[in-house]
């Protein structure tokens, strides 16, 4: 990835992916591999078996509020506050808010410093500002449909689309179980409840990250509660922290309407066209 996000795209067309880059990690920026394929290598012949059994209660669950606040070095500060679901593929709406950062500057002349994203089995959506509806026939809506993002620059688009669709909270519990390297903490107390912390150290599939650890509070119901990850990018360190809960809660995601949402292709296209 470039500062531009995407090697190979048109500049016209950069500033959509460095959007997409931004959204693509804030539900939770735990890399992962395909869908249902853990990246992390190495076995779980000695992952605590507190840790297995969270990982089956949490993919049970099927969905869960998210709270999350993500910082990646310099670049950007973005909370992002919603319900997902996990049961069949991903589905749920965010609300993201750019707090901080140089991308902000960027955000904001698009009006777009806070925005609705909503995941959907087989594509993502977020909503821009008017001024970035200025520039786009009036539509607000940007869609990120997986098999367009698959093909997408060689490959980098696949990674992006890996992380949207690897982005709850039962992936996490994966990539630990996957790993060769995760201790039990001890008990703490997340929000008043009493947790059992588990850390480990993961080696993702996206090279993008590195250095990459993840700590996790398991609640006496042995559901995930609190994650915190970090690892090193070429932006800066990324330290997220999320928190999990009200497990089974409704994780609904309507699709917007096509006559306010261009696609992400599309719009490659169109800057292609242009040659800028």
């Amino acid at each position: 990835m470039t500062r531009t996000g995407v090697r190979g795209l048109p500049r016209h067309a950069a500033l959509l992916v460095v959007v997409l880059a931004v959204l693509a990690g804030t539900a939770a920026c735990t890399t992962a591999g395909g869908p249902g394929e853990p990246a992390a290598t190495g076995g779980a012949a000695g992952v605590p078996a507190g840790l297995r059994e969270a990982a089956r209660a949490t993919e049970a669950a099927g969905s869960a509020r998210v709270e999350s606040a993500t910082t990646i070095g310099s670049t950007i500060s973005l909370s992002a506050e919603g319900v997902l679901g996990w049961a069949d593929g991903v589905t749920g709406t965010l609300t993201l808010t750019c707090t901080g950062g140089t991308m902000a500057g960027t955000l904001r002349r698009l009006g777009s410093t806070t925005m609705q994203a909503r995941y959907l089995p087989d594509a993502y959506y977020a909503r821009m500002g008017d001024a970035f509806a200025a520039q786009t026939g009036g539509r607000h809506w940007v869609r990120y449909a997986y098999d367009d993002l698959d093909s997408l620059a060689g490959g980098s688009g696949a990674q992006l689309g890996d992380q949207m669709r690897n982005s709850t909270p039962d992936r996490s519990l994966s990539l630990l179980l996957a790993s060769g390297d995760v201790r039990r903490v001890g008990t703490e107390r997340v929000r008043g409840e009493r947790t059992t912390h588990y850390s480990g150290t993961v080696e993702a599939g996206d090279t993008a990250v590195t250095g990459q650890t993840v700590d996790v509070w398991i609640d006496e119901r042995d559901l995930l509660v609190k994650k915190v990850e970090k690892g090193r990018t070429a932006s800066g360190e990324l330290i997220q922290t999320a928190y999990y809960g009200d497990y089974g809660a409704e994780a609904g995601a309507e699709r917007p309407p096509a006559s306010d949402t261009r696609d992400l292709a599309d719009l490659v296209r169109a800057g292609e066209g242009k040659g800028a």
